[in-house]
């Protein structure tokens, strides 16, 4: 009886494998529409390989020339086209090996990376890609486990007892945790290595950006509409970066030439260097931060007068809540901010030229995989409202994305996933290429989750602490930023 229960368990061990490995690959990720195909001849035929029309059923042949047996053939295309592959007469008795008429077989491109597809000896295309191949592991596994257990049962007695059962079903146990832990320190050395490469790569791939001044922004991998509740107008929307933890948007005409007027003049009288977080708590001058900024009180009780800085302002608080669903209010955020570059950085004081004016990489969250701090940032929305005549892009080297200031667009990048709580791992470190000609001035929204009217985030330090908890009653920070 126990044995029994023990085979039937097996099963059930195999199913939760399987749905877990499937789960770590990535919730709630968005991946890119094109895919890389590989198609392995092994028919003993030549072949050829054609796009299925979705519309007439037209045949569009991709595969120039044939595929002979053993050989592969590659291609690019999309989730949900079809494909047909397509046995080939013998080049010799002008027959297929089926007198009646040459074999066919149709596999349709799906969701998943790495998809290979096989056509065997019978002409059947055997489709296999990553979660296939995970899903066969795990049962290759859980295979050699089960053996094990088996044995184990059939080496103490006819009769297997209770103990002997449970014995078992420990020893099964241990055997599979020993077998998923070696994948994944497996699994954890492959993602530190590409970590590690892409982190190399992004200092050469941000000092060639920035040097190509005519380089264009990289191109969305997905484009749509953003519908502004206010306005009622539909926003052309590029996503350059869709990850559970990190999301980068271009957003066309998100702000108007009265909302820049208006912040400008809000932050001429009190422009000052820019600060950072000094990973102490506080808040000091970084030679990172090479611009002037201001920041600027909204004024909320005019909304409703449509004043230029409060409907700009709830207008970046309604996209960031469209894209986060975490209801964030206004209450206890940080002031929008007005950063202004100037070519060889030209002071607020006016006339001293020193080097060229940029902003050098960094993260304006936590951008090392951990936790979120409570009342941290997760998400910053940059507008751009005066754009050099060459130079000031930004960067995001990591990711691989170059975007071109562009006047009255908007670049909104999250780094906080909201299924796990935990932020980027640095995919939204990001830069702004140097102003060589012109000037380069941006409003700045640095949105944080936690902060409430009654709790607003100048009580919290930049460790995410209270500064009542941490016995430090001030930093000699002022609400805007800046050191007083």
């Amino acid at each position: 009886m126990m044995r029994s229960l023990l085979l039937v368990f097996l099963p059930l061990l195999l199913l939760l494998l399987l749905s877990g490995t499937t789960v770590v690959e990535g919730v709630g990720s968005k991946q890119k529409a094109d895919r890389s195909i590989v198609i392995y001849n092994f028919s003993n035929s030549r072949v050829e390989v054609s796009w299925v029309n979705p519309d007439n059923g037209n045949r569009a042949l991709m595969s120039e020339p044939n595929v002979l047996h053993g050989a592969s053939f590659n291609l690019n295309s999309y989730v949900n086209h079809n494909f047909e592959v397509k046995e080939l007469p013998h080049s010799k008795t002008g027959e297929c090996r089926q007198a009646s008429e040459c074999r066919s077989a149709i596999f349709t491109v799906n969701d998943n990376e790495n998809q290979h597809m096989e056509v065997n000896a019978d002409f059947e295309i055997v489709h296999k890609d990553h979660k296939t191949q995970a899903q066969a592991d795990a049962v290759k596994m859980l295979d050699a486990c089960k053996i094990k257990a088996v044995d184990e049962l059939d080496d103490t007695s006819t009769t297997t007892t209770t103990t002997t059962a449970e014995q078992a079903l420990q020893n099964m146990a241990e055997c599979m945790q020993a077998e998923v832990l070696k994948q994944l320190k497996d699994i954890a050395n492959e993602v530190s290595f590409e970590e590690q490469t892409r982190k190399k790569m992004g200092g050469s791939y941000e000092n060639y950006t920035c040097m190509d001044f005519d380089l264009d922004s990289t191109e969305p991998i997905e484009r749509g509409f953003w519908l502004d509740p206010v306005s009622q107008r539909n926003q052309k929307v590029g996503i350059l970066h869709d990850r559970p933890a990190s999301k980068i948007h271009v957003i066309d005409d998100f702000i108007t030439v009265e909302e820049c007027q208006a912040m400008e003049d809000a932050a001429r009288p009190t422009l000052r260097k820019a600060v950072v977080a000094d990973g102490a708590g506080g808040h000091s001058v970084s030679e990172n931060r090479k611009a002037m900024q201001a920041g600027i009180v909204v004024p909320w009780d005019k909304e409703d007068e449509k004043h230029p800085i409060a409907t700009i302002s709830r207008r970046v608080y309604d996209y960031a809540n469209d894209v986060l669903g975490l209801g964030i209010e206004e209450h206890g955020q940080e002031n929008l901010m007005s950063i202004q570059y100037f070519t060889g950085n030209q002071t607020a004081a006016g006339g001293k030229y020193e080097e060229f004016d940029q902003y050098l990489p960094h993260c304006d969250g936590d951008c090392t995989g951990d936790p979120h701090k409570y009342a941290g940032r997760v998400a910053t929305m940059v507008m751009y409202c005066t754009v050099p005549t060459k130079g000031g892009a930004t960067n995001f080297r990591n990711s691989g994305l170059h975007v071109q200031a562009k006047k009255g667009s908007a670049v909104f990048f999250s780094y906080f996933d909201n299924e796990t709580g935990v932020m980027d791992s640095g995919f939204t470190e990001h830069s702004g290429c140097p102003v060589v000609e012109g000037e380069k001035k941006i409003v700045t929204q640095w949105i944080r989750y936690g902060v409430t009217k009654e709790v607003p985030w100048t009580a919290y330090n930049s460790l995410g602490i209270l500064y009542s908890e941490a016995n430090e009653q001030d930093y000699g920070i002022t609400p805007d930023g800046s050191q007083a």
